[in-house]
């Protein structure tokens, strides 16, 4: 791959980021009250045993800083959809819990996503989407058979 083609590429990943990251805030915006942000830190959370995740392993999959997790949190904490929780066995953990009302949120919005994401991706065939998963995993740095837990159903 040619230096102009890398560049042509994350020019282009980084719109397609932006248009889609703006139609799915529109969406859940309109239909559930949230943004995409808060959706993936629900849709993480729920992934935690029982609905429990550690916030520090929350801030890894969203790419952001434990402080950032925290501002993000605080307003969901404020409309009841997370709770904190702290560790009975040392005070340095904390985690993040997605409350029934959250849960229940989080199901309904699920629907919307997968419908939005369905619908600006209809064009595309799987295999297509298997590799630009796979290439995108790598440029997150993360771990392709740890993103498959995430995405299967």
């Amino acid at each position: 791959m040619t230096n102009t083609a890398a560049l042509d590429f994350c020019l282009r990943l980084s719109r397609a980021s932006a248009a889609l990251i703006r139609r799915l805030d529109s969406s859940l915006g309109e239909v559930h009250g949230i943004s995409f942000s808060d959706f993936q830190l629900l849709f993480y959370m729920q992934r935690g045993s029982g609905g429990r995740i550690r916030r520090d392993d929350l801030a890894e999959r969203l790419a952001l800083t434990i402080s950032g997790v925290t501002r993000a949190l605080q307003p969901l904490e404020k409309i009841g959809l997370v709770s904190r929780q702290p560790d009975p066995n040392d005070a340095r953990i904390g985690y993040a819990v997605l409350t029934k009302a959250g849960q229940n949120l989080l199901q309904d919005a699920h629907l919307t996503a997968m419908m939005v994401c369905e619908e600006l991706l209809k064009e595309t065939e799987g295999e297509q989407l298997e590799l630009l998963a796979t290439v995108l995993a790598q440029i997150a740095g993360m771990n392709v058979s740890n993103t498959r837990e995430n995405h299967d159903e």
